[in-house]
């Protein structure tokens, strides 16, 4: 079958040189099936995980309508139209794009000054993690397209430096993962903000229900377009996993690191504190570590993906934030040092190795409490995982499940017997008005008076007056 060239689907030539410079030969799937439906104007709803171009899937369209359409166009004296938004200061964007992470919002914004580059178009990406004075400064001169993540652009459009009632074109993108972090009910605020006239492109890697029902409020008669289906990526990667117990998984990592053809590690946890406290304990023990989670800055995660981009340190822990969106080059090992939860995001997490048709190996560390989120996996992907058999932590709990062994020297609580309760009633017994009296060794007071501290083997009612007296006489005794 002949492939389609980007002029074939309709791509204005000015945009046409800017993807010859970035050795775009020809269209992805998903940008073969969106960019003629989406200069047509319909609504797009994208079923896409990332590394499948669906960035230049949406973008391509938008700026080929926005620059087709420039309101207030200023022209210099040789009549040439000047970049878009210098003489317009103040103009509300057109284009929004929402994503749910600082480092995918940014990559967005590259990518449409890369593909711009021709055009007489402003953008301007605004997040949160900086200082909000350098994007209000920008918005204030005007911008036609604004790239956010939800907070910082709701937080700056109740301060009134965002204007949304010009919106043209709305892309919500990785949905999902933005569903997962909580931002549905901004997802509705924004959509609510936007003029009824618009177009939407919605992009999601899966479609869980609430996605589903958001898709149906707000898309009007949407195109459906379905690429990469989710096992393409793991198909592609050699996976393995680990049976041990949790308190193993360090040094079973730092046995692992020991390989030097683990060059290049995205190591993957489920909380941010245990993400930087690993990150701390590989750096202690000599592996060149960075931490990447939301709790950290802007700066520093930007500082930490560069680090590990170029080369200069070899491991990077991380939380899911860096699971989908970010586009890391020639990772040789992914590990899963605590399974997601959830099974789509192992996907994520994987895919993050094996790009542009490498190879690449994940490795998974199961312990007894993961057993369901393995199962899910599998479930999810539809092949089993390789189990590593002998290696030094092999845990034969973890494997079949089973609950791990209390630590040494740590015995199980007692449990209370089932005839007395374990603390006194608070409550006023309905029949008489008075108090339960307090169970108590047999010989003890039974009364509801303070509760006696054990000296020995007697009991002993204390009131604060002795307490004090109690105190002042050790002080004595101590001087």
């Amino acid at each position: 079958m002949t492939l389609r060239s980007f002029a074939d689907l309709g791509v204005a030539g000015p945009l046409q040189r800017a993807l010859r410079a970035e050795n775009y030969a020809h269209p992805t799937p998903i940008q073969d099936q969106t960019i003629p439906h989406l200069l047509a104007g319909k609504d797009l709803l994208g079923i896409a995980q990332t590394g499948t171009g669906k960035t230049a899937a949406f973008s391509l369209p938008i700026l080929q309508h926005l620059s087709a359409d420039r309101p207030g166009e200023n022209r210099n004296a040789s009549g040439k139209a000047e970049r878009g938004g210098r003489n317009r200061r103040g103009s509300a964007p057109r284009a929004l794009i929402v994503a749910p992470t600082r480092e995918l919002a940014l990559q967005i914004g590259e990518s449409f000054h890369s593909y711009g580059r021709h055009l007489p178009l402003r953008h301007t990406v605004i997040l949160g993690g900086v200082s909000q004075h350098p994007q209000v400064r920008t918005l204030s001169i005007g911008v036609d397209i604004l790239v956010a993540t939800p907070g910082r652009l709701l937080d700056l459009k109740e301060q009134g430096h965002v204007r949304l009632g010009q919106i043209s074109h709305l892309v919500l993108d990785e949905a999902d993962l933005m569903l997962d972090m909580g931002f549905l009910r901004d997802m509705r605020k924004i959509i609510a903000a936007v003029p009824a006239k618009r177009q939407i492109m919605l992009f999601s890697a899966t479609m869980p229900p609430d996605i589903a029902s958001l898709a149906r409020e707000v898309l009007n008669d949407p195109v459906r377009v379905e690429v990469s289906p989710r096992t393409i990526t793991v198909e592609q990667v050699d996976q393995r996993v680990f049976f041990i117990d949790t308190a193993n998984k360090r040094a079973l990592l730092a046995h692992l690191l020991q390989d030097a053809d683990m060059s290049r590690v995205i190591v993957f946890m489920r909380t941010k504190r245990g993400a930087s406290r690993l990150a701390e304990h590989l750096a202690k023990a000599g592996f060149p570590t960075e931490a990447i989670h939301g709790n950290k800055t802007q700066s520093a995660r930007q500082s930490a993906l560069g680090q590990f981009q170029n080369g200069r340190v070899r491991i990077l822990v991380a939380t899911d934030v860096a699971a989908r969106g970010i586009d890391f080059s020639a990772v040789s090992h992914v590990v899963n040092y605590e399974l997601s939860n959830i099974p789509e995001s192992y996907v994520h997490r994987v895919g993050r190795t094996a790009r542009a048709g490498a190879g690449g190996i994940a490795l998974s560390f199961c312990d007894a409490s993961e057993r369901a989120f393995l199962r899910s996996i599998e479930q999810l992907t539809k092949r089993p995982i390789t189990v590593v058999e002998n290696h030094p932590h092999q845990s034969s709990a973890a494997s079949k499940g089973q609950p791990e062994p209390s630590p040494p020297g740590r015995s199980a609580p007692k449990r209370r017997g089932a005839s007395g309760p374990s603390r006194p009633d608070k409550l006023r017994d309905a029949s008489n008005g008075t108090a339960p009296k307090r169970q108590t060794p047999s010989g003890g007071p039974a009364s509801n008076g303070p509760k006696p501290i054990r000296q020995g083997a007697s009991w002993e009612r204390t009131t604060p007056r002795t307490r004090r007296k109690r105190r002042a006489r050790s002080r004595a005794s101590a001087s």
